[in-house]
């Protein structure tokens, strides 16, 4: 009668029930959380410090913009430059641009600081996204860390939306020229785009409230938000067992790693060797001269303007994209500002949404995943995730189509020409090319388990013939090389009874894993039949 009432319990909660027990996995209530964190390992991998690139340079950001933020003034009141940049001196400018300039030449240290705050900001972003490519290639994000990625995409997202409110503050007319961009892509959004345009820039454009509105973004809201997202981020990782790549004495049930002591010197030194490496940066390289650019003006253009490299997939997109436009019942869509602006948003839900499309093809979003995956056993995602890339990086030369131009005596046109076509080509020939690349070191990786390791010895056998002598491989080699899981494809029944997500799961089954997707590891009879010398340990073919 218990198991009978259970049942009917867990049958009357339904989806709740199930919603329940899915985050309750994913949040670490069924783990062993009460561990101190003093008796944890931690994994001492290079790529591992990815992360903590950006948590550190987070720091950097917010330490630099606390100072700068004393002497900059948000408000785009004309007033006439009296500062020490003759050339400059007697324009009429904004109390932003004005404010800045006092910072880079009149405030001690001011220019340093400012140039620390904006390669910190470069390295943040790139930390971020180098990081969230490690753990998509290395299957990472698997069950229970589903919440831990969208918690760090989420992290990115806002990461290149912090850029964007902080690259438009001074108020010069570099900047101006990337707002006009942004003003047109927020104006081709149907039905809200003009009062979203109207209310971020306090009237028509460019306004007289937009530096106070980025302002606030950039100094209070979106930095809350990404503190709040990096401490639940924290947290969840605190909660579930560091990943850590696969080896001897390595499973899914412990982790190999260093002393919370050790790791915690270690940590606190690479703290200060980004720290020092950000501020050599900014004391060497000149960015963002915006005595240069000058002030601001909506009657002119910076020749040559690019965006920082994170959003220059979409300044791409926009540059490529055919000056399309739809006119009906009296209104125009821009197809121009509007495509690039959801291909754009579709590339990056793509990104976020793959893990739950992976864990729902395979049905393996149960058991928890806390080894990671050599990039190689896993083809088809390795191929995806190096096709996005290749579009990003296809867009990103989009951005630059001006330049490239004009450094290698093109046609613009030519150009932009060879980045639309690229976007539609590039990414299937990345795509091809790393999954034959995947499947050879896979091949590879068999080879090398069954016949051993070449030598490069020949030896003379007694019939005359010449072969080279291949050593066995060490046990920690042959752990290394095939203790990856391969999975099969989904089956499903042929006679159509399959309801139509049944169908459809097995297709995106049989794409990842299916036929010509992976090469079978050795079996344990496979390499028993291989024949040994058992007198110097050698293995003759």
């Amino acid at each position: 009668m218990g198991s009978v009432s259970r049942s009917a319990k867990s049958q009357q909660a339904g989806g709740g029930a199930k919603v329940a027990e899915w985050f309750g996995g994913r949040l670490g209530v069924d783990t062993r959380s009460g561990s101190s964190v003093r008796r944890k390992a931690f994994p001492s991998h290079w790529s591992f410090m990815l992360g903590e690139i950006s948590l550190y340079s987070f720091f950097i950001l917010v330490l630099t913009g606390i100072y700068l933020s004393l002497y900059f003034h948000p408000s785009m009141t004309p007033v006439e430059y009296q500062g020490s940049y003759a050339p400059l001196r007697g324009l009429t400018v904004s109390e932003a641009f004005d404010s800045t300039m006092r910072i880079s030449f009149e405030v001690r240290g001011g220019l340093l600081i400012r140039q620390a705050h904006h390669w910190a900001a470069l390295v943040f972003v790139a930390s971020m996204f180098v990081h969230m490519l490690r753990v998509f290639f290395t299957g990472a994000f698997r069950k229970p860390r589903e919440l831990n990625w969208v918690l760090g995409f989420s992290l990115l997202v806002l990461g290149m939306f912090e850029g964007l409110t902080g690259y438009d503050l001074p108020d010069d007319l570099l900047s101006g020229t990337g707002l006009m961009v942004v003003n047109g892509t927020i104006l081709s959004i149907p039905l809200i785009g003009t009062y979203l345009s109207m209310f971020l820039f306090g009237g028509e454009y460019p306004g007289k409230d937009l530096i106070a509105h980025f302002n606030t973004l950039h100094v209070v809201v979106i930095p809350a938000l990404m503190a709040g997202i990096l401490v639940a981020h924290l947290v969840l990782a605190r909660r579930h067992r560091h990943t850590q790549y696969p080896g001897p004495g390595r499973t899914e049930r412990n982790t190999v790693g260093l002393p919370f002591r050790v790791y915690a010197v270690k940590s606190g030194a690479y703290f200060l060797l980004v720290t020092g490496v950000v501020f050599i940066i900014a004391s060497l390289v000149q960015i963002n001269p915006i005595w240069l650019y000058g002030p601001y003006r909506p009657d002119q253009v910076t020749a040559g303007s690019q965006p920082d490299w994170y959003m220059g997939v979409l300044d791409g997109l926009l540059r490529v994209m055919p000056g399309w436009e739809v006119a009906f019942w009296g209104h125009t869509l821009a197809l121009d500002n509007l495509v690039p602006l959801l291909a754009g948003a579709g590339l990056f839900l793509a990104l976020g949404a793959y893990p739950f499309v992976e864990a729902w093809v395979t049905k393996d979003g149960k058991r928890d995943h806390h080894l990671l995956d050599r990039p190689r056993n896993r083809p088809v995602r390795t191929a995806l995730g190096a096709a996005w890339v290749s579009v990003y990086a296809v867009a990103l030369l989009g951005a630059a189509n001006d330049l490239i131009a004009v450094r290698l005596h093109m046609s613009v046109n030519a150009v932009t020409w060879a980045v639309r076509i690229g976007l539609f080509v590039v990414p299937f020939v990345v795509f091809a090319v790393t999954k034959r690349w995947a499947l050879a070191l896979q091949r590879g990786d068999r080879e090398e388990v069954l016949h051993g390791r070449e030598t490069g010895i020949i030896k003379r056998m007694p019939d005359g013939e010449y072969i080279e002598v291949h050593r066995p491989l060490a046990r920690e080699k042959l752990h290394l090389l095939t203790q990856h899981e391969q999975y099969a494809p989904i089956r499903i029944s042929t006679d159509g009874s399959a309801a139509r997500t049944e169908r459809l799961r097995a297709l995106l089954s049989r794409g990842l894993y299916g036929k010509g997707t992976q090469i079978p590891k050795p079996t344990v009879r496979e390499y028993e039949e291989i024949a040994h010398d058992e007198g110097d340990g050698t293995v003759i073919h």
